[in-house]
């Protein structure tokens, strides 16, 4: 049995509930192996996204300024590779 990454509550009580159809692994690779990588000046948060196919989109994933905390996920309808 695997144990959850690290996530604040926000994540795994709000994420979580208003967009089921958002897979756990798609984060995890979204965080190891990302089409890009920015951290957010005003608060040092990191955004990663990587590109879904079941989604046919890109995928936002944000984490706390530890790189490894889930924070936010949501498909990104303005992103451009």
């Amino acid at each position: 049995m695997t144990s959850d990454p690290p996530m604040t509550d926000y994540f795994r009580n709000d994420v979580r509930s208003k967009r089921p159809y958002i897979e756990l692994r798609w984060c995890l690779e979204a965080l190891s192996n990302p089409v890009r990588r920015e951290v957010q000046p005003e608060d040092g948060r990191v955004r990663y996204w990587i590109f879904v196919p079941e989604l046919r989109r890109y995928l936002r994933v944000v984490t706390l300024p530890d790189g490894i905390t889930l924070h936010n996920a949501f498909p990104d309808r303005r992103f451009k590779s």
